[in-house]
């Protein structure tokens, strides 16, 4: 393998050329040939309204994960890789490798490429009011599945100093060719307490498919800015079958910006552990 100058390499990837390019081919490899389980806003199916910082990265990652539904039981786990490419915009990549049991319902993660875009900065941006995001993008299938579909969110947060609310609803084709619409709120504890519980819930219909009705309880750790912990349980019914499901992730940030001091103000002041 050839080595190189560490003095020269940072002299490159100052190049303000260089810095897209190499930004480019990472987010190229991921696309690609993302093997690792990445996430949005762990440990919830649904989002909230604000996206990585110009130039961060963040990956959600659940190495620990089980589902259980007729009578099957699987371990699960998944991932979203966020690229901040653009002032107020997202790169969000979803992936869940495995195939889950029969009758398990939608997946918290689904394989696709999504933009996200805040519309409406608020505070979750450090500003008054309301956050209002949207995110859309290709929906891909399941590993060994064929065809492609397209989903839309919209995502508004709110935060009080009792707790922060994110409510989403969506409207996808998915894979098969199926319309489906999704609600969800996800509720949190006070923003400023280091260890904060969680829950969510949701309805989520495939007409003329399933039908799926659940909800999520558990706890936030967040260690840092950079870093937090999650676990969480879920029970659903999906057409009336009980569907229960075990997540333990982490959320995890760094900086692209080569050599390239932050800016003074970030454009998305929300902690990670936030999709």
């Amino acid at each position: 393998m050839t080595r190189y100058n560490s003095t020269a390499l940072l002299r490159l990837f100052r190049e303000p050329a260089c810095r897209r390019i190499a930004a480019g081919v990472i987010v190229g490899a991921c696309v690609a040939g993302w093997t690792l389980p990445a996430a949005a806003y762990r440990p919830f199916d649904g989002t909230d309204a604000a996206v990585a910082d110009l130039g961060e990265v963040e990956i959600e990652f659940q190495p620990l994960g089980a589902a259980h539904a007729g009578g099957t039981t699987k371990g699960l786990t998944d991932a979203i890789f966020n690229y901040g490419f653009a002032d107020r915009w997202e790169l969000v990549l979803h992936s869940t490798p495995q195939v889950p049991p029969d009758g398990f319902g939608p997946l918290s993660v689904s394989n696709g490429a999504f933009l996200k875009y805040v519309l409406r900065p608020g505070v979750l941006q450090e500003k008054s009011g309301p956050s209002i995001a949207t995110e859309f993008g290709v929906l891909l299938p399941q590993i060994g599945g064929s065809g492609a579909g397209f989903g839309w969110t919209g995502i508004v947060s709110q935060r009080w100093d009792w707790g922060t609310v994110h409510f989403n609803i969506a409207a996808n084709l998915t894979p098969d060719q199926h319309a489906e619409a999704f609600v969800d709120t996800i509720i949190e504890g006070p923003n400023k307490w280091k260890i904060r519980p969680v829950a969510e819930f949701y309805f989520d219909n495939v007409f003329n498919g399933e039908q799926t009705y659940s909800a999520l309880v558990g706890a936030i750790w967040q260690v840092n800015d950079k870093l937090s912990f999650d676990i969480a349980a879920r029970y659903a019914l999906v057409d009336g079958r009980p569907v229960t499901e075990f997540r333990a992730g982490l959320t995890f940030g760094f900086s692209l910006n080569f050599g390239r001091p932050m800016a003074s103000e970030s454009s998305n002041a929300a902690m990670l552990g936030r999709r």
